[in-house]
């Protein structure tokens, strides 16, 4: 009855590469209770009649306002030739109180000078116009040049 102490048992000494996978069960079927437990009380609702509601605009859309200037410096409302900035301005100032605001659409030619855009873009700053925006042409999409 004698032990051996030394260097001679190879087999205690080998490194176990074995995975343990009882915690992992064990933890698996913990879950597993917990879920089959609780989801009978989480899917027990309690039955209501929920009301119907319809989705109405509450805001009517505001109209768009086109101003086209020609390459001779001439504006137009709306097809409307226009005399001078101050009727021009007439005409943004009854539009500039609407609730909602509508916004400024300018169209002005590619050979129009800088000088009557800008008297329109200043008229509708003068007005009280909150959204002004240019009508450009989209490019050409063959990537030809004109």
């Amino acid at each position: 009855m004698s032990m051996s102490v030394g260097s001679d048992s190879g087999e205690e000494d080998a490194v176990m590469s074995e995975i343990n996978t009882t915690p992992l069960v064990d933890i698996m079927l913990v879950l597993l209770i917990i879920f089959l437990i609780t989801s009978p009380v989480v899917l027990k609702l309690q039955k209501i009649a929920l009301p119907s509601e319809t989705n109405q605009a509450l805001k009517p859309k505001p109209t768009t306002v086109n101003i086209v200037v020609n390459k001779e410096g001439d504006m137009y409302w709306n097809q409307t030739r226009l005399n001078d900035t101050n009727e021009l301005f007439e005409f943004l100032k009854k539009e500039s109180v609407k609730m909602p605001q509508p916004e400024v659409h300018v169209r002005g030619d590619q050979q129009t000078r800088y000088e009557f855009i800008g008297k329109v873009m200043f008229t509708a700053q003068r007005a009280g116009i909150q959204k002004v925006g240019f009508i450009t042409e989209p490019p050409d999409k063959t990537g030809g040049t004109r």
